[in-house]
């Protein structure tokens, strides 16, 4: 049954897949990091199965009884006037039942000058994303398999146009106790616009993951492993700023191997006492270190740190993820737990 069930799981993803990377879909403030813990492991993780209640916007099938009543606020400022931020709660309802799960994500892109065709200055004008989600997960019955999902609610204001959708994320994830090895598939935003912003229907930001990490046994540190985007193998470009001149004037446009296309669908990170009270998390993102990376110049672009740091019934979070040079992001994190144990 449970082979049954995977198999199916698998067939769907795969038949739903098609290429979506940058400038290609609306609502892309949705696959922005939700938590800082996520931000400092590199951006995208799915394999992360404890009281974290962030964990729920990345990998539904995550959502289990020890986030019951915890709260999370997350907040960053990204590039410019640009912030966003995102909020989680979990609830266990009871033991039949289980866990239910609620989230937030927003954006703000802050204030514009407004111009008309003639280059005449107009009204300033704004814009914003938000999206609201519920998520269940579910372990089938005599087994380590859980799987889940998250349904989401969008909502975009740009400037005079507005437009509304909704997504669906299908997780899953297998917990091999005897290792300390966790193994997980999501597809994320499976969904449609309701209404548009013009005349145009345009896709959703479709994502395929799956991830991988493991506690060691003699030291207190897990490593992670995601590879994302697996609904589209190309997902490099050349550079312009890397294209070879010719004696004749020209320039040949530079070539990405398949082994450097391959390693921008990888992400890695570790975290350093990930049970106790202290943590200490680093990672490396290949496709935005590929992407960010400056000709002759030494740049750290895709490198992430960040730390935890429990306090009670509180927990505080901080990351900072290397985009380039001149634009770097931090983000804040901090979680309440509500219920009566305190982890």
């Amino acid at each position: 049954m449970t082979r049954k069930i995977l198999c199916l799981f698998t067939f769907f993803a795969v038949s739903v897949a098609y290429g979506q990377i940058g400038g290609k879909s609306v609502y892309r403030f949705l696959n922005l990091t939700t938590s800082p813990r996520q931000a400092a492991l590199g951006g995208k993780v799915l394999t992360i199965y404890d009281y974290d209640v962030n964990q729920a916007h990345f990998n539904p099938a995550a959502i289990n009884p020890e986030m019951d009543n915890r709260l999370s606020l997350n907040y960053g400022s990204y590039f410019g006037e640009v912030t966003y931020g995102t909020a989680s709660y979990a609830y266990v309802y009871d033991r039949h039942v289980q866990t239910f799960q609620a989230g937030v994500n927003y954006v703000n892109y802050g204030s514009f000058d407004g111009y008309n065709e003639d280059g005449e200055q107009t009204a300033s004008f704004t814009g914003s994303e938000i999206a609201l989600s519920f998520g269940y997960s579910y372990n089938i019955p005599f087994s380590d398999f859980y799987v889940g999902a998250s349904a989401k609610l969008i909502s975009s204001s740009l400037e005079s146009y507005h437009s509304f959708g909704g997504a669906l994320d299908i997780g899953a994830i297998y917990i091999d106790e005897d290792n300390d090895i966790n193994y997980a598939l999501v597809v994320r935003n499976l969904g449609m616009q309701f209404t548009k912003y013009e005349q145009q229907n345009e896709n959703l930001p479709l994502e395929i993951m799956a991830g991988i990490s493991q506690e060691m046994e003699n030291v207190p540190i897990r490593w992670h492993l995601t590879l994302e985007n697996l609904q589209q193998w190309n997902v490099s470009f050349s550079n312009p700023a890397r294209a070879e001149n010719n004696i004749d004037g020209g320039s040949t446009p530079e070539k990405v191997g398949f082994f450097n296309n391959a390693l921008r669908h990888l992400i890695i990170g570790a975290e350093l006492f990930p049970k106790r009270g202290f943590n200490f998390r680093v990672g490396y993102n290949f496709r935005r270190g590929e992407e960010m990376r400056i000709l002759e110049q030494r740049h750290f672009s895709g490198i992430c740190v960040g730390v935890g740091l429990k306090m009670g019934r509180l927990k505080f979070d901080y990351s900072y993820s290397r985009y380039t040079l001149a634009a770097n992001t931090s983000l804040f994190g901090l979680t309440i737990n509500f219920a009566e144990d305190i982890y």
